[in-house]
């Protein structure tokens, strides 16, 4: 009988152990990702403010409260300008295309035409002021390391696809009368859509930000819809 308690006792350890292992597990990668979520805004806030060169990884981590070692530990400095940029722009890191996440899937189920495309450039409108400075200060870096230059590069070329995504589902809306190709659509509305017209219009010129989105909502119409 004591062999027999003895087993049934152990049985019961070894199945608590099998349910707790899980569970830390868990809350490690939680607290993880939650680090590296702080890591890379003290990253973008920095280089937006300071630039990329003048940025040291002392002032990104004392911006998220971490030491140095965890700031490395997340990567090399170009690596966390990236992935600041991709995080602060759409909401998460990683080459997932702009048009394959939540919220613009959520978007393109407005059914009013209308309502659709003002949503449309109202998201792109919000990202664009949330890298404000942080997209200048990529552009910068660029310029002198060729590895940044490289990580640009892709990122432009998924912007590219991203709005001819864009164009796609416009054309299948029936949203487009314009006859001109899809591609030179595509490349307007994300020349219309671009940071740069964000930092000109809004951030130098001080317009209002809904007036900022009016107006490219009327020349989406006139330059990408209409003929």
């Amino acid at each position: 009988m004591s062999d027999s308690i003895h087993y049934t006792v152990r049985t019961v350890n070894i199945s608590e152990a099998a349910v707790s292992r899980p569970y830390r597990s868990t809350l490690r990668e939680e607290q993880a990702a939650a680090t590296r979520a702080r890591i890379l805004t003290s990253a973008a806030e920095n280089f937006a403010a300071r630039g990329y060169t003048a940025t040291s990884l002392a002032d990104i981590a004392k911006g998220a409260g971490v030491s140095v070692e965890s700031v490395k530990l997340s990567g090399p400095k170009r690596d966390l300008l990236l992935a600041a940029f991709e995080l602060a722009f759409a909401g998460s890191e990683g080459r997932e295309s702009i048009a394959e996440s939540e919220a613009v899937r959520g978007i393109t189920e407005i059914a009013d035409d209308t309502e659709f495309l003002t949503a449309l450039v109202g998201f792109v409108a919000d990202a664009n002021e949330r890298t404000s400075g942080l997209w200048a200060s990529f552009l910068s870096a660029a310029t002198s390391e060729p590895v940044v230059a490289a990580s640009l590069g892709d990122l432009l070329e998924r912007r590219r696809r991203d709005f001819r995504a864009a164009v796609a589902t416009l054309d299948a809306r029936g949203m487009i009368v314009s006859t001109r190709p899809h591609d030179e659509l595509a490349d307007t509305l994300s020349f219309l859509l671009s940071p740069e017209s964000y930092e000109q219009l809004v951030a130098q010129s001080g317009w209002p930000k809904e007036r900022y989105v009016a107006w490219l909502v009327e020349a989406a119409r006139r330059m990408v819809l209409a003929r």
